[in-house]
């Protein structure tokens, strides 16, 4: 879902992928354990006559993904069920693929305009104090969102896992049934569980995956780099996600028409989960996306439960504190606005903040080569100087 929440009223899945050597070579699927995973592969044919209809990308993201599901129902992909999935990149090496997208360009496309190899030429990770990303989605997405963002960070050589947390991507746990914020990032747990001792990540949080990403850094401060929040709930303790968008001065209308409250226990009850209203989804959190990955998060959201949204957090200035802090802004952010995003800074100070010019809510789509950008140059900044 984006951002779903912004002014309310009212099993363990991991992707990790092989770093690829160009953006014209399949993806692979596989769970994060220390041995090699198999992986499926998926390719793209290339079609003799472009279609810019937007109907047309729909309708083939959609068949797309009901031959995923078909494939995975009869046993003919060789893809672990806990596994999130990955769309590559159909476009030929060196040469970027053309956006479809209505909206008009503005100078912070330059990346996005720039062939793979222009953008990665300069990167440089020997030395760093860690090269593993991790990535957290926000509510109503999953690991899939990251598709773009992994690819860019696999060809600098980055180590990358995008995680599933329960009831979200391909996780197969029931969204109504999630009570706490623990049981929702358990999948998120269980990575930094098992790094070795001295082995550390960057953990990004996009939307409500900031508040993830901020339960995890008070848990294991001392497995964590830096810690990255894109668009998202960088709240202070005490502080619970629905506090922070519930917030009387930044109400906004098409965030309340959007949203859609699941009640599973009964209308007596409170809600369960919360959906979005799919006609309006393209303006409220994709008004800068291309068509073919609205499509694609069209077919692949779920709903966001309910009760960690509400869940007050508990962060101490020794663990939480102890870990440097960055946020990347969204301009053209209808689900969370600038001010509420200014906000945040102003109350819970990073070590830096950056901006996104021309990004919806969705910059792993609608910019990302440019948030690869931001990605890179954070992770490069050593330790002594954070």
């Amino acid at each position: 879902m984006g951002n779903s929440w912004a002014c309310f009223t009212p099993k363990g899945t991991t992707l990790t992928r092989k770093p690829s050597k160009s953006l014209a070579n399949t993806s692979s699927f596989s769970a994060s354990t220390s041995k090699r995973r198999s992986s499926s592969t998926f390719t793209s044919t290339k079609k003799k006559e472009k279609p810019d209809n937007a109907a047309f990308v729909q309708q083939h993201a959609l068949a797309a993904a009901f031959l995923f599901h078909h494939h995975q129902q009869n046993g003919t992909l060789p893809l672990n069920r806990s596994t999130s999935m990955i769309y590559p990149s159909p476009a030929p090496k060196n040469v970027p693929k053309k956006s479809s997208s209505s909206r008009r360009r503005s100078r912070s496309d330059f990346f996005i305009n720039q062939p793979l190899q222009l953008v990665n030429e300069d990167v440089n990770i020997d030395g760093l104090e860690t090269i593993h990303f991790v990535l957290v989605h926000g509510g109503g997405f999953g690991a899939w969102c990251w598709y773009k963002s992994i690819t860019l960070l696999e060809e600098c050589g980055y180590r990358v896992d995008a995680v599933d947390l329960a009831g979200s991507g391909i996780h197969t746990f029931d969204t109504n049934s999630i009570t706490s914020l623990a049981q929702y990032v358990k999948p998120l747990t269980d990575i930094l569980e098992k790094l070795g001792d001295g082995e550390k990540v960057i953990l990004v949080g996009h939307d409500f995956g900031g508040a993830c990403i901020s339960y995890i850094m008070e848990l294991f401060p001392s497995k964590i780099s830096k810690a990255i929040f894109i668009a998202a709930a960088m709240l202070s303790s005490g502080q619970s996600t629905l506090d922070m968008y519930s917030q009387q001065a930044y109400s906004n209308d098409m965030t309340q028409q959007a949203q859609l409250f699941l009640y599973t226990n009964g209308k007596d009850q409170p809600p369960t989960a919360i959906d979005l209203d799919k006609a309006l989804v393209k303006d409220f959190l994709f008004n800068q996306s291309p068509a073919k990955d609205v499509a694609l998060a069209l077919v692949s959201m779920r709903p966001i439960p309910f009760a960690p949204v509400k869940e007050k957090l508990s962060l101490s200035d020794v663990n939480y504190g102890s870990i440097p802090r960055f946020y990347i802004g969204t301009r053209e952010d209808c689900a969370i606005p600038v001010a509420l995003q200014e906000n945040m800074l102003n109350t819970n100070p990073p070590e830096k903040a950056f901006w996104l010019k021309g990004s919806d809510h969705a910059p792993f789509f609608s910019r990302p080569q440019s948030l690869h950008k931001i990605l890179v140059e954070i992770s490069q900044i050593p330790p002594k100087q954070v």
